[in-house]
């Protein structure tokens, strides 16, 4: 089946049409022009902000014009993460989409349902004629991926609505009402290169086949961090064996917990039957250990050319310790709601070549105090080793309000629509409704969205089930808004 064919037809449509714009994060501009191309062409009052967010207004209904305002929110970005092994030029192909069974995913690649259903379906209610709506302003955000920048860029006035609704929530028996906020930690140092030793073999260190998956939502999961794995490998060969580094290459996204890793290293020629034996008694305690989480974590060993340079040790050392100080995962659990991850931190990706070295990692909280005692933590164990750190990006938690008018609206429809109770959560993902809050502190806001899985990596699917009734929702919510 194609995905035009599915129900409905239009929101598909337009989800395919969406997924065939190359949409990177930081890269929007032919997203912004396809959005702004499409507003325009419904005669609908359409404006682009200077950040690059666009903003479509569309009249109520007839009958509906004493509702209140509804905002209409998602991001045009995605994650663009693909595996190895498949080609594919993310800035001049579009998604290759699948119908698998219940599910729609993408050939090798992320598939862009995070936040490309929630753009589809506000286009699709932009271009409708016979929806019955309040007045809408649709809020299409940029770079919500890599530090919210559409949101932080916002300014207040612009927008009018008394509710908006996030369509960006990845289970659809959630409602969303809170979330993390996030900053982002970053570690440079440069070290010394020298000649490799005499008498050395070059081998190339391969970790792939791991999960990956989204750094907020799933890193209470048990998913390994490529990364941290590498290192593991790297620091204990380096006790027994005298390996020398020539390049590390581990990681990509900070938003995305890292499923793969390279290294190209050095042993001596006498320690190789040694270190092969080592590399495999460790490959197998990795599996074993992650052998319910991670079923298809491979690690290949493989003999390359003797690079020319490597890194100094005394260096190697302090770099390698400082990679195993640095704390990666679940650092606190809320205390107010249960199960929740409060903070944690995502070791996102580890460059080593040429005399540099570049870390990346997205600490995340619903606290302030927490988020930056744990920044400080990470901060700590690389300026021992000689780092420099830095904080970029931080952005705000968006704090619950059980009280809100439009969470009772939107409880209240689920439960007519589906027969039982939403859960009412708050999430450790970073959602945008604390950046837009502060912009625009009286307007209330929810999130949900359809059932998204592998989020942020190649394993991302969205059920097509769960697209029907996230529909279905989301219209009848927009026929329940009160009156002014």
């Amino acid at each position: 089946m194609k995905i035009t064919e599915l129900e409905p037809k239009q929101l598909w449509a337009n989800f395919a049409s969406l997924n065939a714009v190359p949409r990177p994060s930081k890269k929007e501009e032919k997203v912004i022009a396809f959005m702004v191309a499409f507003g325009k062409s419904l005669g609908l009052d359409t404006y682009q902000d200077e950040t690059g967010n666009v903003i479509i207004k569309k009249p109520a209904t007839a009958g509906m014009e004493n509702r209140k305002t509804v905002v209409l929110q998602s991001h045009l970005d995605m994650v663009h993460q693909k595996n190895n092994d498949t080609v594919f030029d993310f800035s001049t192909e579009g998604i290759k989409m699948l119908v698998d069974g219940d599910w729609v995913r993408a050939d090798g690649t992320t598939l862009g349902a995070d936040n490309g259903i929630g753009v589809a379906s506000i286009m699709t209610i932009l271009q409708s004629k016979d929806i019955p709506h309040p007045a809408l302003e649709a809020l299409f955000t940029i770079d919500e991926e890599t530090g919210m920048t559409g949101a932080k860029g916002l300014k207040g006035g612009l927008l009018s609505g008394d509710f908006l609704l996030n369509l960006d929530t990845e289970e659809d028996d959630e409602i969303d009402i809170g979330c993390a906020g996030g900053v982002d930690v970053s570690a440079f140092r440069e070290y010394d290169v020298v000649d490799t030793p005499d008498n050395s073999v070059g081998y190339t260190l391969t970790i792939k086949g791991l999960h990956g998956g989204h750094s907020g939502t799933d890193i209470h999961k048990g998913y390994a961090n490529a990364n941290k794995l590498m290192n593991r490998i790297l620091f204990t060969c380096t006790e027994k064996f005298g390996l020398h580094i020539a390049s590390v290459d581990g990681g990509g996204l900070r938003n995305a917990i890292p499923r793969e890793s390279v290294a190209v290293v050095t042993i001596n020629k006498n320690d190789e039957v040694a270190f092969k034996k080592e590399v495999a008694t460790l490959t197998q305690a990795l599996q074993h250990e992650y052998s319910v989480t991670e079923p298809t974590l491979t690690v290949l060993l493989e003999p390359t050319a003797v690079p020319e340079k490597v890194m100094e040790e005394e260096e190697q050392e302090d770099v390698l310790r400082a990679l195993y100080a640095a704390f990666n995962g679940v650092y606190k659990m809320s205390q107010t709601i249960a199960d929740l991850v409060e903070t944690s931190n995502n070791v996102a990706r580890v460059q080593i070549k040429d005399g540099e070295i570049n870390v990346y990692c997205l600490t995340r909280s619903a606290s302030e105090t927490s988020k930056y005692d744990l920044a400080d933590t990470i901060r700590s164990s690389f300026e021992l080793a000689g780092f420099e750190v830095e904080y970029t990006g931080s952005y705000p938690g968006w704090e619950p309000k059980v009280d809100a008018e439009i969470l009772k609206i939107v409880k209240a429809q689920y439960k007519t629509l589906f027969g039982e109770t939403p859960n009412v959560v708050a999430c450790h993902a970073g959602l945008e409704c604390g950046i837009l809050g502060t912009h625009y502190p009286k307007m209330e806001m929810v999130s949900f969205g359809p059932t998204i899985k592998g989020a942020h990596s190649p394993a991302e699917k969205v059920n097509i089930a769960s697209v029907q009734k996230f529909w279905k929702f989301l219209l009848a919510i927009l026929q329940h808004i009160p009156n002014k």
